[in-house]
């Protein structure tokens, strides 16, 4: 009877444990994808304005106008795409969610899309800022305060104080569209959508980025601002073939980041989305000093060890949590095999 109940018991633990490191595998890939992607984007649209582009809603478009690239992926994933979480999971007898809901829910993210890209390109007239913006959370807030109050930056001496203030509100307004952006995504996917596969995924990114992008067409068609897209090719430091080049690897790396950072919410949570995509706050940066020369100053230290230690708090506490978690279920499979000997 007790080597039937080991046997038993040591079958599931062992395709328990096969799961978990393949969705770890995930969340590592999607990880290295969102930060790789995020820098990248964030730098190219840091040398669209230091090389002569001039528009806010060129970039702010751009941002969300690279989702066709998505379409190959959506028309293969519905037919190869298995469970994210639960590969056993194969019910299909739940109720799928109303046409009208789920066009509302791709509505909402749009706009909220649309909003937080105009904003990180308002602050993009803060270059020195811009590096270490905004999609924060809790003290990580603390670093675009400091950095945008940072006396010895020569960028903030060039602006009115008025500016400077303008410029603090967006980052914190972003930060915090950006994480109602991220709570409201894991609520949907857990509590509407319910489909638990990568093609869900991509259509959470998909469609919202669609209504971003069609929101952002409209906003440069009615500012006049494509009417100089010409004239910006032509004056481009870099030449028109460099300006193209910019504004199309930065719609592809903000598409990549942005399905990475909803693959990590799918996976782990909201929260661990932000923490990770936060990570930028310490490489950008660095990587700005390297690219465009920036000089380092003193506050800007203080801010980045902020962010740093914000994220390894993260990290230990979901350590210590995940400790518990597995002490907790070793106590349970004693308790079972106990009573099964009895």
């Amino acid at each position: 009877m007790k080597e039937n109940i080991t046997v038993t018991q040591q079958q599931p633990l062992h395709s328990s444990t096969l799961e978990k490191y393949i969705r770890w595998l995930r969340v590592s890939i999607y990880t290295i994808l969102l930060l790789v992607c995020q820098c990248s984007a964030t730098l190219l649209g840091r040398f669209y304005f230091d090389k002569g582009g001039k528009s806010k809603w060129i970039e702010a478009f751009v941002q969300s106008a690279g989702f066709p690239i998505l379409i190959p992926l959506l028309f293969y994933c519905p037919k190869h795409a298995k469970s994210t979480n639960d590969p056993s999971n194969n019910d299909t007898s739940e109720t799928k969610p109303k046409l009208l809901i789920i066009f509302l829910l791709y509505l909402v993210f749009g706009l909220l899309l649309a909003a937080i890209d105009f904003i990180v390109d308002f602050l993009h007239q803060f270059p020195k800022v811009h590096c270490t913006h905004i999609k924060l959370c809790s003290c990580l807030s603390m670093s675009v305060i400091l950095i945008a109050l940072n006396p010895e930056s020569e960028d903030t001496k060039h602006h009115p104080k008025e500016k400077q203030i303008i410029g603090i509100l967006c980052a914190i307004v972003s930060s915090a569209t950006f994480a109602l952006h991220h709570s409201l995504v894991q609520r949907c996917f857990e509590k509407v959508i319910k489909t638990k596969t990568f093609a869900t995924v991509l259509r959470m990114n998909f469609y919202p980025m669609l209504v971003a992008s069609v929101f952002g067409s409209v906003g440069l068609f009615f500012s006049g601002d494509w009417r100089t897209m010409g004239m910006e090719m032509k004056e481009f430091e870099s030449g028109s073939v460099s300006y193209v080049m910019t504004l199309v690897w930065t719609a592809v790396a903000w598409q990549i980041a942005g399905v990475s950072m909803l693959g990590l919410i799918f996976e782990v949570s909201s929260l661990f989305s932000v923490v990770i995509s936060n990570l930028e706050l310490t490489i950008t940066p660095i990587l700005a000093v390297i690219v465009f020369h920036d000089k380092i100053y003193g506050v800007k230290i203080i801010a980045f060890i902020l962010a740093v230690w914000a994220f390894l708090s993260y990290i230990y506490q979901h350590y210590l949590d995940d400790r518990k978690a597995k002490e907790d279920k070793s106590d349970c499979i004693k308790v079972s095999m106990g009573n099964g000997e009895i």
